[in-house]
């Protein structure tokens, strides 16, 4: 799989489809929670997957700031029905927080099936008020992609500037950019627009995507 297919096959858990950072409180109380939901398309980190609208669901437990997971979603057209299974920390100290998270990408129904373990990545989340930096570093088969996003959410609306990476091109040499501003009307319906705003191999499709998700919690 070359690296153009693993930008196109891998996707975050958390937050996969509003690309939203998330750092949970620190409570001592153990919490569970669940939802699903369904999307226009499979938007991931610029890019459309092709596979048309998404079904997605996810639980989480979490307590004093760990949790973990489990996410699910159909709508990548070339890897098919995608299981992540993910674990990490996160807090807050006064205005700034942050998060540390692992994601292993489970892919079976893929010609180059991946088993859990096979495809992960380490995320590192920052933030400072409305404002934070999210570092994604591929592991495993993952291992020469990396992602990094810059954003701030203001009440509803959310500004997002992501760029991807390899070894090879590094932060001042990056392959694809994009922008996205978003706004969420409620706590489960949200919508997107997704601007390329560099694409240095011109490979890709660079029409703006306009993304609308809604997901309900499970009680």
């Amino acid at each position: 799989m070359n690296m153009k297919q693993k930008l196109l096959a891998a996707a975050v858990a958390l937050s996969a489809l509003t690309s939203v950072a998330v750092v949970p409180a620190a409570n001592a109380e153990v919490e569970v929670a669940a939802s699903v939901g369904v999307s226009n398309m499979y938007y991931w980190r610029g890019f459309d997957l092709g596979g048309g609208a998404a079904v997605f669901g996810d639980v989480n437990v979490s307590a004093s700031g760990f949790y973990a997971g489990a996410w699910t979603s159909s709508g990548d057209e070339v890897m098919g029905t995608e299981y992540d299974l993910y674990f990490g920390y996160g807090g807050e100290i006064g205005d700034f927080s942050y998060g540390l998270n692992y994601t292993t990408y489970i892919y079976p129904e893929a010609d180059e099936a991946l088993s859990p373990f096979d495809a992960a990545e380490a995320i590192l989340t920052l933030g400072y008020g409305p404002a934070y930096v999210s570092y994604h570093y591929g592991l495993e088969d993952f291992e020469d992609s990396s992602y990094l996003k810059v954003g701030a959410n203001f009440g509803k609306f959310g500004l997002a500037y992501g760029v991807h990476m390899n070894e090879e091109s590094g932060v001042g040499n990056d392959e694809y950019a994009h922008l996205d501003l978003s706004y969420a009307y409620n706590d489960n319906l949200s919508f997107m627009l997704g601007v390329v705003v560099d694409d240095v191999d011109d490979k890709f499709n660079d029409e703006a995507k306009f993304i609308v998700s809604l997901s309900l919690p499970i009680q």
